[in-house]
């Protein structure tokens, strides 16, 4: 049989809250029920979420957890960032909800992959169908291998705590022989994850020295995913605007 589709049924503390964090992303509501048991349907294109709610649910103590795979995982985040930048002037990266950054996953294959988190604590895992066209690829050595390492911990096990410590290790050791593309990607994810810490000033630092690298101009066409990340995260240390 051909042509099945799956969606997957998600708790959530509240269906109010899912909502309005869905309709920020691009979603349209398709159905919605308070009784006798709270729920609601979410469809963008033809991705169709459902969501099942659970008053005394904790999202921080959630499972729920499914893939989505799509054809380009560059154009997916950057329409869920646009939404989150219109909704609330930056990206978000830390607590719940936040979503990672698209990377390439060591342990899938090296497919592009991104996380949404949502309120109710689920995990929706959008990878890509298949490998990047094959191009030049801007860093090689053993920070770079590590940094791969290090996002599987943070990205795919949700441990930013141990990837940072996996990451700084290497940053020490390879300081004086990684490239500045090397050190550029690599301190980019680190302020990510310590923002995801809760730790500013670690994030702070970090974009410092990655803001101090030398870069040509062909390099930062080559890094505009990375610079671009640095942009999301210097938005989130801004000190809020007085009214």
């Amino acid at each position: 049989m051909a042509n099945e589709v799956a969606v997957p049924l998600l708790p959530c503390r509240s269906i109010d809250e899912i909502v309005e964090f869905y309709t920020m992303l691009g979603f349209t509501q398709i159905y919605y029920q308070v009784r006798p048991n709270p729920y609601v349907s979410l469809k963008r294109e033809d991705l169709q979420l459902d969501f099942f709610g659970m008053p005394d649910f904790k999202p921080e103590d959630s499972y729920g957890t499914c893939m989505v795979i799509v054809p380009d995982t560059g154009e997916l985040f950057e329409a869920f960032a646009a939404g989150m930048r219109e909704a609330h002037g930056k990206l978000l990266v830390s607590g719940i909800p936040r979503m990672t950054r698209p990377r390439k996953r060591k342990n899938a294959e090296n497919l592009s992959g991104f996380t949404v988190i949502d309120p109710g604590g689920n995990w929706i895992r959008i990878m890509a169908a298949r490998p990047a066209p094959e191009g030049k690829e801007a860093t090689s050595g053993k920070l770079t291998t590590t940094l791969h390492r290090a996002v599987v911990m943070g990205d795919s096990h949700g441990k930013h705590l141990r990837a940072a410590q996996i990451l700084d290790a290497a940053l020490e050791r390879d300081k004086d022989t990684a490239t500045a593309t090397e050190l550029l990607e690599a301190l980019a994810y680190r302020a990510e994850l310590a923002l995801r810490a809760q730790d500013p000033g670690a994030a702070g630092d970090a974009v410092a020295r990655a803001r101090a690298l030398p870069l040509s101009e062909t390099e930062r066409v080559e890094l505009a995913e990375p610079l671009a990340a640095l942009e999301d995260m210097e938005a989130v240390l801004r000190p809020p605007q007085r009214p």
